[in-house]
């Protein structure tokens, strides 16, 4: 009986575990679903501003290479499917495959790289923290404006002036806000920095 305790304490703690990291997952991806809502469109432009970078980033640092990404792809998971979490409360494969693919697959890509330069301790103080938001927003825009390029036809330049010329002083300003929240999304999460 007492060589079996420590293996029945162990594998409960594993399975809070595991529940805790599958809240969080879902919490982080309804958190993009959020912030989808809170959106601007700037004049001629199909791709909006919209907070969603702030919670993709938090994501990443906050549950790592693993849980970050896999809260991105319950999120897209979520609108291919039919849910209302997409930009305007959108939905649907044609999202999926419209002017905004390339930013939903930057969004898994940048959780999972911010979420491993977290695990290299970037995510400590703020100073290293924000670099690492810098590094996830970059990806963010490459895939962006990759993605604008196959599906509207538009040239590197077009893409560029209007995917992510007009998002840069925005996500400055998210990826400092990002910084400064990580210890919240610590807590939420219930991990504390080494």
């Amino acid at each position: 009986m007492l060589t079996l305790a420590p293996t029945l304490i162990g594998s409960r703690l594993g399975a809070s575990s595991r529940a805790r990291t599958a809240l969080a997952v879902t919490g982080f991806a309804l958190l993009t679903a959020l912030a989808a809502q809170a959106k601007l469109y700037l004049p001629g432009n199909p791709v909006p501003v919209t907070g969603q970078t702030l919670a993709v980033l938090l994501a990443g640092a906050a549950l790592g290479s693993k849980a970050g990404p896999a809260s991105q792809v319950l999120y897209v998971m979520m609108g291919a499917v039919g849910l209302p979490v997409f930009a305007d409360g959108a939905s649907g494969l044609e999202v999926l495959t419209g002017a905004t693919a390339g930013y939903l697959i930057g969004f898994v890509v940048a959780a999972a790289v911010v979420g491993r330069l977290a695990e290299a301790t970037a995510d400590r103080k703020v100073a290293t923290a924000i670099p690492a938001f810098v590094t996830g927003s970059a990806i963010i825009y490459a895939l962006g404006v990759a993605g604008l390029m196959i599906t509207l036809g538009w040239t590197l330049s077009e893409s560029l002036a209007k995917g992510v010329a007009p998002f840069l002083v925005g996500d400055g300003i998210k990826a400092v806000g990002a910084g400064l929240l990580l210890p919240a999304a610590w807590k939420l999460v219930g991990r504390q920095p080494s």
